[in-house]
């Protein structure tokens, strides 16, 4: 991933290309390239960084021809680099292939085409696609295409050129976003809509399963299978601006609706062809290593620390191990008792937080295992991790983090689920179960995103408040730390989380007539005491919102004001629906407010500083 087009028209395809990936830069990429017909063949210029530095290679070295694709590439396999940069080719140099997505049986593929005497120069899974297509073309490119992408499991959206045929650029969408757009005398592919305004408005927009055969003058739409179809253009309106938010109104709503994508990525390739089993394979840590462990520490700030405190929930329920949570400012100010047999899991969306970085650094220098789960394959924290586990979340845009955090939430559940089977802890019947949970989670998300209108009448009356209070139980207290912050940092509304527990311990001071307090009531054994809670600021003239399962919302309105349902699932998996209520009610509440939603003041996407 992360930012596809092409061309086939007469014009020059160059200029076209690096426009269109310009267009396309709002998605975050570390490299970029781009693949023309020329004179000479097939050629291909790619750079390591920004898009500038492909356009001064491209000074020193133009292609000119009137058939090409480009790139951006977000690293997910392999390191940033000009090797593992898009497009990648076969070893004659007659086939050139960009790529969105995972494929996750590309080890096993790659085994197997080395085995038949294939020479590999990257790291990455889109080099072996470009290999198949060669293996597998007898004359036509489109029925080398369907026989290549039989042999891959995953997700991938594809641009295809070859020398053989320099007249077609083969397109193919299987839950990668892809759509083709319609000239005179030219066509066009594009990840994304933005990529195509500034030459055509009349798209197609490709489903899963579906592949386009582009020529200057026409293009064929056709199933993976081969069965030709018809599709009904559509014309955009879109300007370009809304065009880079998918037609939402910020960036933050449009990643709060990348949601269920994110958590599919994020396990995509990470659990068996039967969905029963968690496999790794990115991880260097032994089984017996994982046996021999003795205590966790899950250093993070901000969001990434509250997604630890879901995770230390996680790994202690699933694994039996002692996790602590520890603000990595604070890390290596404490003296943290660290010997090899500690496990540190750093959590950085960027993977550039300076104070993570710091107490990176700190578990190395006492002898742990560092392991880092972040959003960005190639920065600081993951080149200086002894493990790495990648969450798939796709570029973040907006400075409040919404898709990162639930991504690090259905990484550590993975993570958990790992370290459980290794040691013991959980059933093969337990350890099913919970993975059918979790595939379960990205529909769940969305049936909660067609009811976000009701969720914005509330935020519309919260935001008329100075302060709120969030309480919770249980990993209901860990989500709701994180509600609070959402609210805080794009709403600028002073709020608490409290664990529901401490209010009579001296938070019910604050409590007065018309206050709002929003509860996630969704741990069923603590249900009760709960509910005792939220009757303790009521009868002090609290205004209280609910947020549970549809099962408990009548009892719950008769103690409560106002009661958002949410889908049930397991108990520890809860927050990754409960926070999506959450995030909506910060978004609506700023929108309401009139603050830029996407760039909060006196914040910064990445905090590179301690």
């Amino acid at each position: 991933m992360c930012g596809i087009v092409g061309y086939i028209g007469n014009q020059n395809s160059q200029g076209i290309l690096v426009e269109g990936l310009k267009k396309l830069e709002y998605r975050g990429y570390d490299s970029a390239g781009i693949a023309v017909f020329t004179k000479d063949g097939l050629q291909i210029v790619k750079a390591l960084g920004r898009l500038a530095n492909l356009e001064s290679k491209l000074e020193h070295s133009p292609l000119v021809g009137s058939a090409g694709i480009g790139h951006t590439r977000w690293a997910t396999h392999g390191k940033p680099s000009d090797a593992n940069s898009h497009p990648h080719t076969d070893e004659s140099h007659k086939f050139s292939v960009v790529h969105n997505g995972i494929i996750e049986n590309y080890l096993e593929l790659k085994e197997e085409l080395i085995a038949e005497g294939c020479h590999f120069s990257s790291e990455t899974d889109t080099e072996v696609i470009s290999h198949l297509i060669a293996r597998e073309y007898e004359g036509d490119i489109v029925k080398a295409v369907q026989k290549a992408i039989k042999f891959m499991r995953g997700a991938f959206a594809l641009g295809v050129l070859t020398e053989y045929e320099p007249d077609k650029l083969v397109a193919v969408r299987q839950a990668s976003p892809l759509i083709i757009g319609l000239g005179e005398g030219e066509n066009f592919i594009g990840s994304d809509i933005p990529a195509l305004l500034e030459y055509t408005r009349n798209v197609y927009i490709l489903n899963d399963g579906e592949m386009a055969i582009l020529t200057r003058d026409a293009v064929e739409l056709m199933t993976i299978e081969g069965n030709f179809i018809s599709r009904e253009m559509i014309t955009v309106d879109w300007d370009a601006v809304t065009a880079e938010k998918g037609g939402f109104e910020h960036f933050m709503l449009k990643e709060i609706h990348e949601q269920p994508k994110a958590y599919r990525d994020t396990m995509l390739g990470r659990m068996n062809p039967e969905g029963t089993k968690v496999i790794l394979p990115e991880l260097k840590l032994t089984n017996e290593q994982i046996k021999n462990i003795k205590n966790i520490q899950i250093v993070a700030c901000g969001t990434a620390y509250n997604a630890g405190l879901v995770g230390r929930n996680l790994i202690e329920s699933l694994v039996r191990i002692p996790v602590e949570n520890d603000i990595a400012s604070e890390y290596r100010y404490r003296s943290p008792i660290v010997t090899p047999e500690t496990l540190v899991i750093v959590v950085s969306q960027s993977g550039e937080t300076a104070d993570t970085l710091a107490a990176l650094r700190e578990g190395h220098a006492n002898g742990a295992h560092v392991l880092a789960i972040t959003n960005v394959v190639g920065s600081s924290i993951a080149r200086e991790a002894d493990d790495v586990l990648v969450t798939l979340a796709g570029p973040e845009i907006a400075v409040a983090s919404t898709k990162a955090y639930s991504s690090q939430i259905i990484a550590f559940a993975l993570l958990a689920l790992y370290m459980a089977e290794v040691r013991g802890t959980q059933s093969d019947e337990e350890v099913a179960h919970i993975l059918a949970a979790m595939q379960s989670l990205p529909e769940q998300v969305e049936s909660i995103l067609e009811k976000k209108d009701a969720v914005k009448v509330y935020a519309e009356q919260i935001a008329k408040h100075d302060h709120l209070f969030f309480l919770g139980r249980g990993v209901d207290y860990a989500v709701v730390q994180e509600g609070s912050l959402k609210l805080k940092e794009i709403s600028y509304i002073h709020s608490e989380a409290y664990a529901a527990g401490e209010l009579k311990h001296g938070t019910l001071a604050l409590i007065e007539e018309g206050v709002p307090v929003i509860a996630v009531a969704t741990q069923e054994f603590v249900l009760e005491k709960t509910v005792s809670n939220i009757k303790e600021v009521k009868a002090r003239g609290a205004d209280v919102l609910a947020i549970t399962h549809e099962e408990h919302v009548a009892d719950l309105l008769k103690s409560v004001d106002q009661a958002f349902a949410i889908p049930k699932t397991l108990p520890m998996l809860t927050p990754a629906l409960s926070v999506v209520v959450l995030q909506l009610l910060a978004y609506y509440a700023s929108l309401a407010l009139g603050h830029d939603v996407d760039k909060p003041r006196n914040l910064a996407k990445s905090v590179t500083v301690e």
